[in-house]
């Protein structure tokens, strides 16, 4: 497979996004993408140095190294990075951690607690910090990473696939919320692709999800990252409060 597609030359022109988890993975080939076509990323990330490195290959304007898990690093980014940039059009959260791979009732406690704080609460602070910006201007789009785990559930992945869970259901009741306000809010349900989130995981959990795509192989980063861009621009304007799958047919629902 290749691993790049074509960009839309100037979709984005004038567009400023926010994108959580964008040091590596999956937020940073939105924000490349972003950047391609026209508009400018600030990356929130947990580590300095890579957020660094990702600064110079995407060519963001602004970075912020925080926790999303800790609320008021959150709203002082979002002010930061909102007169960074001048605005915020888009918020891409992407940010996410497995958590351990074991059955419920052997699920460590802290681990538990740490996906739902990242996860969840974190996603939640982000979305909290970032709504009024775009009520504001009277535009804006929202995209929520959640996985098909959130849809089926994973064994031996019960904080992961509960938080994705949540995920879901959160956006579904923030875009009605928002629904007629200029601004949308969808949630990306993708399987499992090629990401250094794999690197949490053992091996045998990789191959597990593997074997329930149709199409036999992972998904490609760039597939998501394709996904994403479109519910994050302008031509995404009627659909709200939904799903968009990346599955490779592995999605019932």
């Amino acid at each position: 497979m290749s691993g790049a597609v074509s960009s839309w030359a100037g979709r984005f022109a004038g567009r400023t996004a926010v994108i959580t988890g964008g040091a590596s993975g999956l937020g940073k080939a939105v924000a490349a993408r972003i950047v391609a076509e026209g508009g400018s990323v600030a990356l929130w990330d947990l580590n300095p140095e890579t957020l660094a490195a990702a600064k110079a290959e995407v060519g963001a304007s602004d970075v912020q190294a925080l926790d999303v898990s800790d609320l008021a690093a959150v709203e002082a980014a979002a002010k930061a990075s909102a007169a960074a940039l001048g605005k915020v059009d888009i918020l891409v959260c992407s940010a996410g951690i497995t958590g351990a791979t074991v059955p419920v009732h052997e699920f460590p406690i802290d681990s538990w607690l740490r996906v739902f704080d990242i996860n969840v609460n974190g996603l939640f602070y982000c979305n909290r910090a970032i709504v009024p910006l775009m009520l504001e201007q009277g535009y804006g789009r929202i995209v929520n990473i959640a996985s098909v785990a959130g849809k089926e559930g994973n064994p031996n992945a019960s904080a992961y696939s509960a938080s994705k869970a949540a995920v879901i259901g959160l956006t579904k009741s923030l875009g009605k919320e928002l629904a007629g306000k200029g601004v949308i809010a969808n949630t990306l349900t993708p399987a499992t692709f090629e990401s250094p989130i794999l690197d949490q995981l053992p091996q045998s959990q990789v191959d597990y999800m593997r074997s329930k795509i149709p199409m036999g192989r992972l998904g490609e980063v760039h597939e998501s990252a394709a996904m994403v861009c479109f519910m994050a621009s302008e031509e995404c304007s009627f659909t709200t409060a939904s799903t968009f799958d990346t599955s490779g047919g592995r999605t019932t629902f």
